[in-house]
């Protein structure tokens, strides 16, 4: 966290996208730093939780690592320089027509996560 926000000295607020483990808490700044130095870090960031259910996270998650393998893989001198390559990897994709073979339908979660569905007597 500390190195995130040295990373960005101008920014007032910095934006961080987490999933939800159980380390992701307020209480691991102060296990990890100073009182003071844990409420400066609290207060720059913005934390942003992601859903704890969901299967379009997984579609995410593998467009992500795709992007990452075939255009991310090396540094890039500048925000400027990414841009334009993630905009050219991304007109590629869709060219292609690139898509992700996702075979987790609704009924299947019914089935596979009945408990989270609610039950209706008929």
């Amino acid at each position: 966290m500390d190195d995130i926000a040295k990373q960005y000295p101008l920014a007032k607020r910095i934006t961080l996208v987490m999933d939800n483990l159980n380390t992701h808490t307020p209480a691991a700044l102060y296990e990890a730093f100073e009182p003071k130095r844990a409420k400066q870090l609290w207060d720059r960031f913005e934390f942003v939780y992601t859903p704890k259910h969901g299967s379009w996270l997984n579609m995410a998650e593998i467009e992500l690592n795709v992007l990452i393998g075939q255009c991310l893989s090396r540094r890039i001198e500048s925000i400027e320089m990414m841009t334009s390559e993630v905009a050219a990897w991304q007109r590629s994709r869709d060219q292609v027509q690139a898509k992700i073979n996702w075979q987790f339908t609704a009924d299947g979660a019914r089935i596979k996560l009945k408990r989270l569905y609610s039950t209706f007597d008929s």
